[in-house]
């Protein structure tokens, strides 16, 4: 595989692009040996000031006009990046992928198997089309998916998946856990 340019990051659905848990994993990327490029952004709700998060198909078509404008300013094909992010944000980029948009691999932080409490309505119909390097990293107290739900379903995805559990629930917030979530985005990073 050749070396990611860059990572593409998107915000969980009641968050916007300078959410801590995001600028967290830019941080500690920036700071990395060598480093990787993060563009941070938002959906077109968030860029339109409304609450409701985007459905799916408006959702995935703006990630892949972002992700094509952000490798056409790196120089690269959309296959160099990188697509992730939190929660809703990273659910619409494993989507985007799993409908054909070309990435080095994805990044998922508190990926959301179902709503909380509903575990029969689960998000992965999508997962057995994923054959980019896939990292998932999850709460163990995650009330949109325990470590064994998310074990069992991230079985039907084709390409190398890596799961990082980590203490905390589906949010993840306070500083400790938000470097904690950097320095196992970065260490997959690492071994890549």
């Amino acid at each position: 595989m050749t070396t990611p340019a860059g990572l593409l990051l998107t915000p969980g659905a009641g968050a916007n692009r300078d959410s801590p848990a995001l600028v967290a994993v830019e941080r500690a990327l920036s700071d990395a040996e060598p480093p990787l490029p993060v563009r941070r952004v938002d959906f077109p709700y968030r860029l339109e000031g409304r609450r409701m998060p985007d459905r799916a198909p408006v959702a995935v078509a703006h990630l892949r006009a972002e992700a094509t404008a952000w490798a056409d300013e790196l120089g690269v094909p959309t296959d160099r990046l990188l697509l992730g992010g939190r929660s809703y944000g990273g659910r619409m980029c494993s989507m985007a992928v799993a409908e054909g948009l070309p990435a080095a691999g994805l990044v998922l932080l508190s990926y959301p198997l179902h709503p909380p409490g509903r575990p029969e309505k689960l998000r992965v119909e999508h997962f057995g089309q994923i054959e980019v390097p896939t990292l998932f990293v999850s709460g163990d107290k995650d009330q949109f998916g325990t470590p064994d739900e998310l074990a069992e379903h991230v079985a039907a995805i084709p390409g190398p998946v890596t799961t990082v559990t980590l203490s905390g629930a589906h949010d993840m917030r306070g500083a400790v856990r938000e470097r904690a979530v950097a320095e196992a985005v970065a260490a997959w990073l690492a071994v890549l």
